[in-house]
């Protein structure tokens, strides 16, 4: 069940392969009093072993990592954390990826670059039950939600799938 804000801390797990870029994600989410970074993952498989031990209640990733593709663990996430909200976290302004990514379950599309700018308000948007996409990115693209809404995908292969 989804808290809202003020009622505890809201656990955050982040999974990109740049360690770098996923400490500084880290410390600026947890300069925020309600927001905890519970765990951290490299790549999908290592994310979807950390699953196996928490509950968080968001997750952020990369669209493009080593093992298992943010698009592919976003399937394996739904099924066995249907209430855990997902942002894709990427630097791929794709119309593919984005249709690939909500399609899969995504709660949100987030642009990088967009990130200093506009983290909080796509994590507290997607906490509230809405979903988000990058005010840059869904400019370009407005016609083409009503395609994304109605379940446009190019084949995805599920971890299972790939076995």
């Amino acid at each position: 069940m989804m808290r809202e804000s003020g009622e505890g801390k809201f656990h955050i797990v982040l999974a990109d392969d740049h360690a770098l870029f996923r400490k500084g994600l880290r410390k600026i989410l947890e300069e925020t009093a309600d927001l905890e970074v519970i765990g951290e993952a490299n790549d999908g498989l290592e994310l979807l072993s950390l699953l196996r031990k928490l509950t968080p209640d968001m997750i952020i990733l990369d669209i493009s990592m080593p093992n298992l593709r943010g698009v592919e663990v976003i399937y394996e996430i739904k099924r066995t954390h249907p209430d855990t909200k997902v942002l894709m976290l990427t630097m791929h302004k794709d119309k593919e990826y984005l249709y690939q990514t909500i399609s899969a379950g995504a709660d949100g599309y987030f642009l990088k670059k967009d990130a200093d700018a506009e983290l909080f308000s796509a994590i507290e948007k997607i906490r509230k039950g809405g979903m988000y996409v990058s005010p840059s990115f869904s400019e370009e693209f407005t016609g083409d939600w009503e395609q994304i809404l109605q379940g446009f995908r190019k084949p995805v292969l599920t971890p299972r799938e790939r076995e």
